[in-house]
């Protein structure tokens, strides 16, 4: 008789690893979300999901174009646009699109950048774009520099199945929780006494989860501080399109092509970039590497065949970014209504006594409920994020979950719900520290 495959053969170290990071209270909350999710009619007792950064609040501009253009994902006439689609592309994109999109970034940025659109490297989405990047930048056992506190997702994206080490350079209140050179030569000498190859540093501009976005001169600084090192710089720049004000952003490929220009080398630097978040399009899964390294350029179109993104996805925004009196109206009304959102929400928690650090940019605020703390320490958070999960029904992101070395602070995301569902959020929320204070306030006294 043949003996079947039991459940005891054993599968892949990758398959096996614990560096996807699924357990994290990060993706713990979208679970308990998931299970129990709030709607105003049928579940309003269920969780609110805070800790999910999607940008909903301009969809309807988007449901609008597409009513008013059908043309945009139509196959038009005949059969022959269809077959231009359906069949094999070149891994370099759509040109018609890849023009778009550089165009696109340029306009977010305020047209202080320029990006060639030969350049551009497409992927599905930000996610396989730092992998990728990260696959040809270093090698098994090497490492990254990524100041901390950062995206949870990083542990997944860098580390998970390229065998590449994330090194934390630790970023403190003191200074809003700022970069500093100092800290990144704390982490490179760590590192090195590690018997670490440090091979880069990611940087997310502008931030996430502070909602923040790096100085022109700390910029210099970090692009000098690699040169020195001879690593690479990756800079996330996913929300650059975000910022409430294109005026407070710079781009560090505003800052490569002013030094290109001086005849410096910025092979170095590069850029990820994605649709997903100022547009508010996770789901189409479109990203973009660019780099001015032209190896890189060429190992990243060879790699982005794990990861290409589909001729009709390509087609219909190409489309609509090429519209340039909509993509304009787009960014303008995305950011006025991303502001209000967050000085909504901002205020709110002010009003409680629930302070923010000052953010100009993203989807989302980075609050202290370190005056809430039981036990100031990690599990003091934790502590409380279940507490918050189980009685206010309301998932905000630990940070610890971001790496955060002090204990206290969360992200919480403001855009991807109604304002409506953002108003009872911050009830619950108001509620819940009043009652939480009272309790600490019972147990001080007794």
């Amino acid at each position: 008789m043949t003996r079947g495959l039991g459940l005891g053969v054993p599968l892949s170290k990758i398959a096996v690893s614990k560096a996807h990071g699924e357990d994290s209270p990060y993706f713990a909350g979208w679970k308990a979300y998931e299970e129990d999710p709030y709607n105003a009619v049928s579940n309003p007792t269920g969780i609110i999901q805070m800790g999910l950064a999607e940008n909903q609040v301009s969809f309807d501009l988007l449901e609008d174009y597409l009513e008013k253009h059908p043309e945009a994902f139509s196959w038009g006439s005949g059969n022959s646009n269809f077959r231009e689609n359906a069949l094999f592309q070149d891994y370099h994109g759509l040109q018609a699109f890849r023009k778009a999109m550089a165009t696109f970034m340029e306009k977010i940025r305020g047209g202080r950048a320029k990006f060639d659109a030969e350049r551009i490297v497409l992927t599905a989405g930000a996610t396989a774009g730092n992998e990728l990047l990260t696959f040809i930048l270093a090698d098994p056992g090497d490492a990254l520099l990524v100041p901390t506190p950062y995206y949870p997702g990083f542990d997944r994206d860098l580390q998970w199945r390229t065998g590449v080490s994330i090194v934390p350079v630790d970023c403190r209140s003191s200074n809003g929780f700022q970069l500093t050179l100092h800290s990144l030569e704390s982490a490179y000498a760590a590192a090195t006494a590690s018997k670490l190859k440090v091979k880069g540093l990611l940087i997310t501009n502008p931030s996430n989860p502070l909602g923040t976005s790096i100085s022109r001169s700390l910029l210099e600084d970090i692009i000098d501080f690699t040169s020195e090192k001879n690593i690479h710089l990756i800079s996330d720049e996913i929300y650059s399109g975000s910022v409430f004000s294109s005026a407070e952003f710079v781009s560090v490929a505003e800052i490569a092509e002013s030094r290109r220009r001086r005849h410096q080398n910025c092979e170095g630097v590069h850029v990820i970039y994605s649709l997903s978040k100022d547009l508010g399009l996770p789901g189409f899964r479109v990203g973009t590497m660019y780099s001015y390294n032209d190896g890189v350029v060429a190992a990243a179109r060879r790699m982005s065949s794990f990861s290409l993104v589909s001729s009709q996805t390509q087609k219909l925004l190409a489309f609509m970014l090429s519209d340039e009196k909509f993509s304009e109206r787009y960014i303008n009304t995305n950011r006025k209504r991303l502001k209000k959102r967050h000085s909504a929400i901002v205020d709110g928690l002010k009003a409680s006594g629930i302070e923010c650090l000052k953010g100009n940019a993203g989807l989302f605020c980075w609050m202290n409920l370190g005056l809430l703390l039981e036990e100031n320490s990690k599990e003091g958070e934790l502590q409380l994020w279940k507490k918050m999960l189980r009685e206010a029904k309301v998932n905000i992101s630990p940070g610890s979950s971001c790496h955060c070395s002090e204990p206290g602070w969360f992200r919480l995301c403001f855009a991807n719900m109604s304002e409506k569902t953002m108003e009872v959020a911050l009830r619950r929320l108001t509620l819940f520290a009043s009652k939480i204070k009272a309790r600490l306030e019972l147990t001080s006294t007794v």
